[in-house]
């Protein structure tokens, strides 16, 4: 989905450094409003609403994590394996605030913690299960 977004955008503008550019600044955009990605499998409910946050997850795998990251460093990055390097300098802020709630930072160490210690079990049920 994302190369052809990249690609209708680079056909729109042109591949010359402005429709880079431009390609750019658009998809980083509409990664803003994308950054809630979910892949379907980890839902709990299908069809989710608009309305819920997106559950705690780990992700599958960097590129997943980079999709699913609230910072626009990590878009930037995703815009740099579809466009090639962005111009020495170039910073990224979104026009909008597209996440509608805000989590503190008591509830990521919550949710760090959580993860960590699911983690763990896996790990230690892993071990007995060699050992056993």
């Amino acid at each position: 989905l994302l190369k052809t977004y990249v690609s209708h955008g680079l056909e729109h503008w042109g591949s010359d450094s402005r429709g880079v550019e431009n390609t750019r600044r658009f998809l980083l955009e509409w990664l803003s409003f994308t950054h809630r990605y979910i892949p379907v499998g980890l839902l709990e409910v299908v069809p989710q609403k608009m309305s819920w946050r997106p559950p705690a997850y780990l992700a599958r795998n960097q590129l997943d994590a980079l999709m699913a990251s609230e910072a626009a460093s990590d878009w930037v990055k995703i815009s740099e394996m579809l466009l090639g390097p962005a111009p020495a300098g170039f910073t990224f802020a979104p026009k909008h605030k597209s996440n509608a709630y805000t989590v503190s930072a008591d509830v990521m160490q919550q949710m760090a913690a959580a993860v960590a210690s699911e983690v763990q079990q896996q790990t230690a049920g892993d071990d007995e299960q060699e050992n056993g």
